[in-house]
């Protein structure tokens, strides 16, 4: 049977590129394109492709929104991640959000249309440097327990707070805050505050 694929990049160029190597394969068939989130799940839910191949980072919306909705909506269709981007952060974001998948730009003509028929399946498709940091992060020992002010300023900003308001909520200064998040980044090894609360969430520290 056909696997009908959707591709989503705000590059034409990249589109180009994956449409001629994909049209290689006469199991699979491109049905659609879309440059950004937004256009993604438009797209989606016109054409219910069996599997969307989704950009990480786009203007327009991100591909882990994107992702969220089409499967929260489309059960049926598989998202595989293909972004240059690797960190901690971004994997564990695409994987809450529901992605079948997480491939490198670099992944080989061969193993994309291999992982493309494996998400299709309902497997798990990962490059094997992704692989190999979530084997790391589920092997590495849990975080540093947060205080109790830092759990505090974590679910706060999990509600999407600003540092001004989650200052005023507890009657700190917004420098405090600031300096709250800079303990919290460091326990928990990542760089901004979606990060945090996802990997906060994943180890369990908020509750």
């Amino acid at each position: 049977m056909t696997i009908s694929v959707l591709l989503v990049d705000d590059h034409p160029v990249i589109r180009l590129g994956i449409r001629a190597m994909l049209d290689h394969d006469t199991g699979l068939t491109v049905v659609g394109e879309a440059n950004s989130g937004a256009t993604a799940v438009e797209a989606a839910r016109e054409l219910t492709p069996d599997v969307v191949l989704m950009d990480l980072r786009m203007p327009g919306g991100d591909g882990v929104s994107a992702t969220a909705t089409i499967r929260g909506e489309l059960p049926g269709t598989q998202v595989v991640i293909l972004t240059t981007y690797e960190s901690d952060g971004d994997i564990l974001r695409a994987v809450e959000a529901g992605a079948a998948g997480y491939l490198l730009k670099d992944t080989s003509p061969g193993d994309l249309t291999q992982a493309i028929r494996a998400a299709a399946r309902g497997e798990t498709v990962l490059s094997p440097s992704v692989a190999a940091r979530l084997m790391d992060r589920v092997r590495r020992p849990r975080p540093d327990t947060l205080s109790p002010r830092e759990t505090e300023v974590l679910r706060l900003a999990a509600r999407g707070l600003t540092n001004a308001d989650i200052g005023r909520a507890l009657i700190i200064t917004e420098a405090t805050v600031k300096t709250y998040f800079v303990r919290i980044f460091a326990k928990l090894e990542v760089s901004d505050r979606t990060a945090a609360v996802m990997a906060a969430t994943h180890a369990g520290l908020l509750g």
